[in-house]
This record gives structure tokens, sequence and C-alpha cells, in this order.
């Protein structure tokens, strides 16, 4: 039996999909999983029966990954779930920059008790005339899960489209359309484009990248859209931007008090992933990821361990290790399973930087002892046996 606790509200579709092995507890320092959406982390004491968080999600600014990794747990993400949605709210960021419409909707609210709107309103609709997407040139920084829709969405509607991703994916490579340009360098791609679109995770090297320095390479009246991160763009930077006129519009789902009620900044509440299909998609991936780990052992979407997949568990017994990623590991670990003579049927091993994780199928039980003994290997973190 396995218990989980929810710290934020999680679609019901998702928990749907645990079993009678599983029941859902209020107290998070029994569980041996948590889900989560934006709950902070932070602050929080894990107990030793936690194994697993998962974030239904993409981002994991909540979640302290690194005591997380020291302490044993495994932390999945969901990539791609919510990714048609942000898709989406992208597109309308664009369209709300290109033409006038939140403008327009507050002239018609003004004026609605006026019996000669309709006329009025033929004289005055000049004032919120736009220009068109299509024959523009759209930037995509970073061709995730999110960045590869946009940009192929965006040629549908006519666009040029600029590609830059310096690691983008096997995967989003094939699935990007062969009408986008590779652009060489992120400079080629803040020179050439009309929009810009950030999809980027928060990292050391991509906080504050659009700042005052890369704002100067970009066309005057460039549009930037912020649908990823709030700390990817410099907001001191991206006001005076806006005040001297050199930015057209800044569109993101992030408010902050300085970007808040500037001129030019259409900000809306973070509803990038907001719709009910994206918290279904987060909720259910997040369910099977954490039920694949309880059961098999298998890590897929981890942002503090590597993905590391055996399939599912068959006869006798699975040990799993989380451990530093340090020589001699795998030796001591084979050489104290044949010292107690079991028999070694499968084994994985799979490295992230400082942390690394061990999957070993054996033949027969494994007992206490043996579990006890590996876990008092210097450098390992945890070691879980799956019956």
């Amino acid at each position: 039996m396995y218990k989980y606790n929810c710290l934020n509200p999680i679609a019901q579709v998702g928990l749907e999909k645990f079993n009678e092995n599983y029941v859902r507890t209020e107290d998070a320092g029994e569980a041996d999983a948590i889900l989560v959406r934006s709950a902070g982390m932070h602050d929080m004491d894990f107990s030793s029966s936690l194994k697993v968080i998962a974030r239904a999600g993409a981002g994991v600014n909540n979640i302290p990954l690194d005591k997380c990794a020291e302490k044993g747990i495994v932390v999945f993400n969901t990539p791609g779930a919510n990714a048609n949605g942000v898709k989406e709210i992208v597109i309308a960021g664009m369209l709300l920059a290109a033409r006038d419409i939140i403008g327009g909707i507050s002239w018609v609210q003004e004026n609605e008790e006026d019996g000669d709107i309709a006329k009025m309103t033929e004289k005055k609709k000049k004032a919120f005339a736009g220009t068109e997407l299509e024959g523009k040139k759209l930037g995509v920084i970073g061709l995730g899960a999110v960045g590869v829709l946009v940009a192929n969405a965006a040629t549908h509607l006519g666009m040029e489209v600029y590609g830059y991703d310096p690691y983008v994916s096997v995967d989003a490579a094939w699935k990007l359309s062969r009408n986008i340009h590779h652009a060489k360098t992120v400079d080629e791609l803040y020179k050439e484009c009309d929009y810009i679109t950030i999809h980027v995770p928060a990292l050391e090297d991509t906080k504050g990248m659009i700042n005052k320095d890369t704002i100067s390479l970009m066309k005057k009246d460039v549009v930037i859209l912020n649908f990823a991160r709030d700390v990817l763009v410099n907001s001191e930077d991206m006001v005076d931007a806006l005040v001297a006129g050199n930015v057209k519009c800044y569109v993101t789902d992030f408010p902050t008090p300085e970007v808040t009620g500037v001129k030019g900044a259409i900000v809306i509440p973070h509803l990038g992933a907001s719709t009910e299909e994206s918290e279904d998609n987060c909720a259910k991936m997040a369910v099977k990821e954490t039920i694949d780990y309880l059961e098999n052992g298998n890590i897929t979407h981890s942002v503090n361990y590597p993905d590391c997949d055996m399939g599912q568990k068959g006869e006798g017994s699975r040990i799993t290790i989380l451990h530093h990623n340090i020589p001699n590991m795998l030796g001591q670990f084979t050489a104290l399973l044949a010292k107690e003579k079991l028999n070694i049927s499968l084994m994985a091993n799979k490295s992230r930087k400082e942390y690394a994780y061990t999957m070993i199928d054996v033949d027969g039980d494994v007992s206490d002892a043996v579990k006890e003994e590996l876990g008092s290997i210097d450098g390992v973190l945890k070691v879980r046996v799956i019956l």
C-alpha cells in the first residue's frame, strides 16, 4: 500500500489512475509520494518515507531539487503535457500585440450607454488599427515541447520563423517544420525578428537574458513575449525600453510591480497552462510517472536524477539504489550481492552530474540485512527493494 499527498488541487481525472493500492493522506509526513503544482516546498521538512515528488507542470523552481536529491527523493515534472495550452496563449499574445484589441474592448465598454455607439465606432476604429502577423518574422528561443508547437503554428499563420536552441533534442528536431530557419546564434535571431518569444527554463545562464544589451540588438518596435519564466526578462530594462519606444509591446503572464501598468505592457495572470485540458494532461502524466517509479523503479522525466527504465518488474526482486556518482559504486553493489549468493538477471546504471541511479533485478528474495548493508555503503542515499 502506497500513500500520496496533494499539496495543490490535482485534476481528478489524474488521481483516478491510482488503483486500490494507493490511498490519499492529508499528512505529507507519512506520504510515499507528493503531487504538487505551484505550492512552495523549500521550507518543508521531508520524511524518510517520501520517495517521489511529481510536479504536475513543467517548472520546478518551487521545489528544492538538490535537497531532494541528497535525501534520495526523485523529482518528476510533466514536460509537454501543457504545451498546447501554452502554444495557444502565445499565439493569442501575438494577436493582442499586433491589433489593439484590448484598447478597442475598453473603448466599447466606456461608451456602452451611448445611443450612437454604432456610428461612433466607425469613426473611432482607426485608433485601434494594427498590423497582421502574416509576413512578419518570429524568433523562437528554445525548441522544446512548447517552442516547437509555437514555431510550427506560426508558419501556418504565414510568419517567417527563426528558431534557436543549441541543445535541441533529436525528437524535437524531427517535429520541426522544414520551413523554419535555424538561427546559428541568438544574436542573429535578435537582429532579424519582429516578434521574439522565449521558451527556455530558468537557469543561471538564462536568467535576465532579455536585458538592455540584448534589446539593443533588436529591431525598434519589436514585440517580446514571455510565457516561460518571469526571471528571464530584466524588468527594469524592459520598462526602460517600453518607455523609450524601443520595444513596442511586452506580452507576459507574469505580473510584476515593475511592468504592470506600463504603456505597451500586456500583462495577464499566469494562464499559460491554465486550461482544463492542460491540467488534466499534467495530472495524468504526473500520476503515471509516480506509479511507474513506485512499482517498477523506472525514472522518466526526472529533473534531479537520470532517467532510467528497465521495464515492468518481473519475478524476483528489483533493487533500486540512488547514490552519488563516484567510482566503484557498481563494483561494491555486485560484490555484496555475490557474497549473498544473489544472481543478477538484469542491471542498469545511469548518471546525471553528481548523482546516479542503479537498478538491479535479482533471482530470489532480498533480506532486510542486505538492504541495510547496501544502504551503509558510502555514497548511497536511498535503497529500495521492490517485491
